[in-house]
């Protein structure tokens, strides 16, 4: 069975970096083979904006996430790779650009078609419309 992973990306961990708890999710999933088709593992959206956010190579940060490590052992070894500490000021410019992506109309308009949403133009955030299409992707996927 494949799974569609439903964390959202404005969840975060102790760490208090949004989008870091699904980053873990899919690069687990995705090396169990567990990971829903059509769902990228580590993508060039949100994952990468994490990546460069918190100043992380993707091949280093890949390799150690295919040991499928608890989330909590993925923090520390983040916090490893930073000396102890976290830049307070690159985690809340992270956040805010997660939390501030609004997808193209293009996309936001056949999300919510999916979902049957009526398009009234206000909701736009790509963190909102992604939860909208994972939870019809999950419900589409218990048939």
């Amino acid at each position: 069975m494949k799974i569609v992973p439903t964390i959202s990306s404005d969840t975060t961990g102790p760490l208090g970096v949004a989008h870091l708890p699904r980053f873990w999710q899919k690069v687990i999933l995705s090396e169990k083979g567990l990971l829903f088709s059509g769902y990228d593992f580590c993508g060039q959206g949100f994952d990468q904006m994490l990546l460069d956010g918190l100043g992380l190579d993707r091949d280093e940060t890949l390799t150690f996430l295919k040991t499928v490590p608890t989330y909590f052992a993925f923090e520390k070894w983040i916090l490893d790779k930073k000396g102890g500490k976290l830049d307070a000021q690159a985690v809340e410019k992270l956040n805010a650009a997660i939390r501030g992506y609004n997808h193209s109309d293009i996309t936001r308009k056949s999300v919510l078609l999916l979902a049957g949403i009526e398009d009234k133009g206000d909701i736009k955030d790509a963190v909102n419309l992604n939860n909208f299409d994972d939870w019809m992707e999950f419900h589409a996927s218990l048939k």
